[in-house]
Formats: structure tokens, C-alpha cells, sequence
């Protein structure tokens, strides 16, 4: 179950809660009885290792459907992309 933190407008207490996705967020502060607001602050999720690329799903800034194909067609042409046929092996 995630956490929450929890901080109250009045007296400043703060504190968190573990709490469920479908319970209500709390709204009274357990010392003094203002009012609560959630705090938000930075997610603690970081992608490390290999396999995880900085551009993965991200489209490259300059690029468009036009400029996806001529990439491709930019690539170096292989025997079969270009239907020529590879040289026979010498025979011994």
C-alpha cells in the first residue's frame, strides 16, 4: 500500500499515512483537528542498468513520418535489400 505525507495548515504537524488507493485522503489532523493537505514531493522511482536508453519511446526531435522512411533508405544496402547477387565461393 503506498504512503502519504501529510502536513496540516494550522499547526504545521506533519506525518505520514499508508494508506490504500481506494480510501479517502484524510482531512483532520490528529493533533489539533485543522485541516490537512497532502505534500507532494519527488517520486523515488530511478531506472538503472542496461537496457534503458534515453530515448527510448521518445521520438527523435527532427524526425517525421517523412524522415522515418529516408532513414531507412540511408541505411547501407545489403545483397538482399538490393537484389544483387553475392559473388560464387571459388572452388578448390
Amino acid at each position: 500500500m503506498p504512503t502519504y505525507a501529510y502536513a496540516c495548515k494550522s499547526c504545521e504537524n506533519a506525518f505520514d499515512a499508508v494508506q490504500s488507493f481506494s480510501e479517502p485522503s484524510l482531512t483532520e489532523c490528529p493533533a489539533c483537528g485543522g485541516a490537512l493537505r497532502k505534500v507532494y514531493g519527488s517520486i523515488g522511482v530511478t531506472f538503472n542498468g542496461g537496457g534503458f536508453y534515453r530515448t527510448d519511446s521518445r521520438a527523435s526531435a527532427g524526425t517525421t513520418d517523412s524522415g522515418a522512411s529516408s532513414s531507412a533508405s540511408s541505411a547501407p544496402a545489403t545483397s538482399s535489400s538490393t537484389g544483387a547477387t553475392a559473388p560464387a565461393p571459388a572452388s578448390a
